[in-house]
């Protein structure tokens, strides 16, 4: 009959539309919204990995390429020795050295203080509770360059004579635990809050201190926030650049950080840029971080998503 439908939603005795593969997919996607939500996934996902990965292996092209070639998807001769000249041109490894040991240095001070307030902030009530972790948090949003007039002047002896800091592991670690601690503040706040109070009753009951009740009750409870917090507060350390250049002379014997390293690699050369030799020293730096949060990722996602909650 004329009046009959068709399973295609046409009528009988028309004829069919023609339609293109898109056309046919938003069709099908209108159908099935599933498959428009897992295309937009993958479209997603490809596109942070090309440009997540992409100076990565930009990096690995630049530094594999030999001296004077030129620069190909896939190098034809790649020189893998450049990855051992970084060490024989500069003190690489002691500016390596460096940068890790204040940036442990820096993630032990800052958990420790961020801990006890932290308990403060998450567990105790006290008048002017709220604008005093606001003005902790505005801390953060100060530029770095605003404090470095005032630092340099104190730990160069100018402010009170003798202080000198200039050099030395200090002057890059106070000013890194300043700038960093804010948010392992927010974050164990988030956590010790949730905590219930009848855990820390126990435990007080059973002769222990506050303190006490932090270190042994509170911190192990807390384990995926405090991992989260010192996991962010050690890849903000070592990846830092202002401070880590202008603390310091720039030479690894004074606690130069990786940043002196690879700033080294570029007047490595005779007349000339090794640009291969310094994206060598850069994927070498990125390897201890890298490293890191592939061990520590599981407590990064179940710190950060936890403490997003609260039940």
């Amino acid at each position: 009959m004329n009046g009959d439908t068709r399973t295609d939603g046409g009528v009988q005795g028309e004829p069919e539309l023609k339609r293109g593969p898109l056309q046919r997919w938003v069709a099908s996607s209108i159908k099935e919204p599933e498959k428009a939500y897992r295309a937009m996934f993958y479209v997603a996902t490809i596109f942070f990995l090309a440009t997540t990965l992409f100076p990565f292996y930009f990096l690995l092209v630049l530094a594999l390429t030999p001296e004077n070639a030129p620069l190909a998807l896939f190098p034809a001769a790649p020189r893998f020795e450049v990855f051992l000249d970084v060490f024989d041109r500069v003190n690489f490894l002691r500016y390596m050295f460096n940068s890790l040991v204040l940036a442990l240095s820096t993630t032990v001070v800052v958990l420790i203080l961020a801990s006890l307030a932290g308990y403060v902030f998450g567990r105790l009530q006290f008048p002017g509770r709220t604008p005093l972790m606001l003005l902790v948090l505005a801390i953060s949003y100060f530029p770095p360059a605003a404090f470095f007039v005032p630092l340099y002047q104190l730990f160069t002896g100018n402010v009170i004579p003798g202080l000198s800091l200039y050099n030395t592991p200090g002057s890059m670690i106070l000013p890194f635990s300043s700038l960093f601690m804010p948010l392992s503040i927010f974050i164990l706040t988030t956590f010790y809050g949730q905590i219930p109070d009848g855990l820390e009753d126990a435990a007080r009951v059973e002769g222990t201190t506050r303190l006490g009740a932090l270190f042994r009750v509170i911190i192990p409870l807390s384990a995926p926030g405090v991992a989260t917090a010192g996991v962010l507060t050690f890849i903000s350390v070592y990846n830092e650049f202002f401070f880590s250049q202008l603390m310091n002379n720039g030479q690894p014997g004074n606690w130069a950080p990786i940043v002196g390293g690879l700033l080294s690699l570029q007047r490595a050369g005779q007349f000339q840029v090794t640009y291969g030799v310094m994206a060598a020293g850069s994927i070498i730096a990125v390897v201890p971080v890298a490293i890191l949060v592939v061990v520590a990722q599981e407590r990064i996602v179940s710190g950060l998503t936890a403490g997003a909650l609260k039940e």
